[in-house]
């Protein structure tokens, strides 16, 4: 702990006063964050650091599993703060980050790991779709596979339950909003992204096109050309 308070004493001496000026303005004008990114807790894993992010960059959410529980009428602090970031921040793209070795999904693959935390065994039930996939459609993987391969199917079940939030369904609807599943392999330094229209994670590589699960195009389910025309 000393040595983490010698780092917050070299922060207000060393890098605030080389940085005053962008934290004036943070503090003046407020924040107008490009992102949203929703990360797993793992100590192992700084979205910032991802990033390569400043000061008012990302809004951040951090959780055990990167999980976004399905919209409820029930307050939560995920459920929050997506909506804050969405209707008063105006964020336009949401980012879901995995990553490899995850404690988290390792517990979703073996369930005893929690049988002594009852909040964790709760609250990690909202990867149970991601789970099922890898039992019924993953054949014969070993364990390291396993827990990779429900790591990066949480993130696409994730996805899904982000959009059922009022909020960013109707930024989808409108097109104003773009949808970002991404997997942090610790060991190898890489990023992969999940391709929305092959399904699968992909190397994020300079000069391709940045993998999208879901682009900020115009989505609707009615047409109502067709009644014009009937009528």
């Amino acid at each position: 702990m000393n040595e983490l308070i010698g780092r917050v004493l070299r922060f207000e001496k060393e890098v605030y006063s080389t940085r005053s000026e962008l934290y004036g303005q943070l503090s003046s004008r407020g924040q107008s964050p490009k992102a949203l990114m929703i990360s797993c807790a793992d100590s192992r894993i700084v979205p910032e650091h991802v990033m390569q992010a400043e000061p008012g960059d990302l809004f951040v959410c951090r959780n055990a599993g990167n999980i976004v529980p399905p919209f409820a009428q029930m307050n939560g602090g995920v459920s929050s703060t997506v909506e804050y970031a969405v209707a008063a921040l105006g964020v336009r793209d949401i980012i879901i980050c995995g990553h490899s070795d995850c404690g988290a999904m390792k517990a979703v693959a073996d369930p005893h790991c929690v049988h002594d935390m009852p909040n964790v065994a709760a609250w990690l039930r909202h990867s149970s779709a991601a789970h099922r996939v890898v039992r019924d459609a993953y054949p014969d993987l070993g364990n390291g596979d396993l827990v990779r391969a429900i790591s990066m199917e949480n993130v696409v079940a994730q996805l899904s339950h982000l959009r059922t939030h009022p909020t960013v369904a109707a930024g989808v609807a409108r097109g104003e909003i773009s949808l970002h599943g991404w997997f942090v392999d610790i060991h190898a330094g890489q990023i992969l992204a999940l391709d929305g229209e092959t399904g699968q994670f992909v190397p994020v590589q300079e000069g391709v096109k940045l993998p999208i699960a879901q682009p900020a195009e115009r989505r609707i389910a009615a047409d109502f050309s067709f009644a014009v025309a009937a009528e």
